[in-house]
């Protein structure tokens, strides 16, 4: 194992601990540093959240695109899919409330007028 220790110890007289090595007692204080995989995150997701706030269908074709891809491939950004799809389906369903609504204003004033 290599040096995992930030330096030498104060009462050392200047001089870095020896390497733990492997299976050995690590003294209180002294852990060594453990790192995770590097996880590169989804393109597809970045696109499906970003797309979800501006053409929120488009959100929702990504999104579906990047889960599949994310359990395929193992890649991360599980979470930026998921809000993406979340928050399409929400503004997508927002703006046909907003059409229908809208639609049904114009109608009922062209009704208005006519009479």
């Amino acid at each position: 194992m290599s040096q995992d220790f930030a330096g030498p110890a104060p009462d050392s007289g200047g001089q870095a601990p020896p390497p733990v090595p492997p299976g050995a007692y690590v003294p209180y204080g002294a852990y060594p540093v453990y790192y995770q995989p590097y996880r590169p995150t989804n393109g597809m997701a970045i696109a499906a959240l970003v797309c979800a706030l501006t053409i929120a269908p488009l959100g929702i074709v990504f999104g579906h695109v990047a889960r599949a891809q994310i359990r395929r491939t193992g890649e991360g950004g599980d979470g930026l899919a998921l809000a993406g799809l979340i928050l399409g389906y929400i503004f997508t369903a927002l703006m046909v409330i907003y059409v229908v609504v809208v639609a049904g204003f114009v109608v009922g004033v062209i009704e208005i007028l006519r009479s």
